[in-house]
């Protein structure tokens, strides 16, 4: 419980910060905390999921609620998520919290996305879905829905984006949120990233905590906002050249 009340807590800071910075227009955006603890289902109703998820069997995940503003989020977090617990064949689960209310549509990504972490065995615990301006904007632009042009971009206009995101952002073409098809693209995405870029939609990240998943993408979003600035101006931004990406991308952390 005392686990769950932490996790409420950081919910409710970056679920301020994400609206804050306008990237939760309406109920837009979702996030999902996989939590290590042991608790028993409220209730015996199984809501089966349209695939399996193996890897996810028994597992626990405080999830943002279908339809939940980030603003109410942000000052209510236990009241607009709920917890669920995935069946011991991972092909559906039951609901732990009080709040009897959906997941968000995005469930499926969010658990394709948590089924490869736990297959490779890394630590990230959380994944966030936004709608981050600066980075939907880029992806209207034919040039940049190249990744390796855009990742070019993103390295070049801050220091922080190479020392911090030095794998860069996956580019996913678009496709029908909520799908089967988004997911398994976003999460052959972030097999080689911790930022995949939904084009003309929005981005997901994955990371250990709310926080540390939150500042990759205010990190790429003022990357690209240093380059609209620049263009604002009327000056092509000359960027860092290759050498000092080289120089900044050998500091070790």
């Amino acid at each position: 419980m005392n686990n769950l009340i932490s996790i409420y807590e950081e919910i409710g800071e970056v679920a301020k910060l994400i609206h804050d910075n306008g990237w939760a227009e309406k109920n837009a955006g979702n996030f999902s905390v996989r939590v290590d603890s042991d608790i028993e289902a409220l209730s015996d109703e199984e809501i089966i999921l349209p695939q399996c998820y193996p890897e996810l069997s028994n597992r626990i995940f405080v999830v943002s609620g279908k339809g939940k503003r980030m603003r109410n989020i942000a000052k209510s977090p236990a009241k607009n998520t709920v917890v669920i617990k995935i069946n011991s064949i991972g092909n559906g689960y039951n609901i732990l919290s009080n709040e009897r209310i959906e997941p968000t549509s995005e469930l499926p990504t969010h658990l394709s996305i948590h089924a490869m972490i736990l297959h490779r065995g890394s630590s990230e615990r959380v994944v966030i879905h936004s709608h981050v301006t600066e980075l939907i904007a880029i992806s209207h632009i034919p040039e940049f829905c190249d990744q390796k042009r855009l990742n070019n971009l993103l390295w070049k206009m801050h220091p922080e984006t190479i020392m911090f995101i030095p794998k860069g952002v996956g580019f996913v073409p678009f496709k029908l949120p909520g799908s089967i098809e988004i997911a398994d693209a976003t999460v052959e995405s972030l097999k080689e990233h911790q930022i995949a870029l939904w084009e003309k939609h929005g981005v997901f990240s994955i990371a250990q905590s709310l926080n540390d998943g939150f500042d990759l993408l205010d990190i790429a979003a003022k990357s690209v906002r240093i380059y609209f600035m620049c263009l604002q101006s009327g000056n092509k931004p000359q960027g860092l050249n290759d050498e000092q990406l080289k120089l900044l991308a050998s500091i070790k952390f």
